[in-house]
């Protein structure tokens, strides 16, 4: 399911993938205000639901970890455009062991920014909670 109308000059192509609870127009608020805390305005973004098997199987494949995990991000290099919008990168949640998805969408868009929380000096989990107190009521 894709959210971008090209007609509608949105400048976010959003493809969801799964099964989600989080309502398609959601995602892509939460996806546009991460991508915007760092400039990025276009572009296009895949988000897949998937399940623990699957997660555990990209886990080990990209990270070594051979267990499953929430969200995993997988931002394209911009060494080489595309024709088209920029492929910003891949979210892949994991409903099953995601306490909180609509901040696994928000982390994992964060990610495909630059940011990582396991090297920064506690910004992006501050941007992270910033981005959550706007939309959580």
């Amino acid at each position: 399911m894709s959210s971008a109308d090209p007609e509608s000059g949105d400048s976010l192509e959003i493809d969801v993938l799964g099964v989600s609870r989080v309502p398609l127009e959601e995602i892509d608020r939460l996806l546009a205000l991460a991508l915007a805390s760092a400039g990025i305005e276009r572009g296009h973004v895949a988000v897949e639901f998937v399940s623990a098997e699957r997660i555990a199987e990209l886990n080990a494949e990209h990270r070594g970890k051979a267990t499953p995990t929430d969200v995993l991000s997988f931002p394209v290099d911009g060494a080489h455009p595309s024709p088209g919008p920029a492929e910003l990168g891949d979210i892949v949640i994991c409903p099953e062991h995601t306490d909180n998805l609509r901040e696994a969408i928000v982390h994992g868009a964060l990610h495909l920014t630059g940011m990582d929380h396991e090297t920064d000096e506690g910004e992006m989990l501050a941007v992270q909670r910033e981005i959550m107190a706007w939309v959580t009521p």
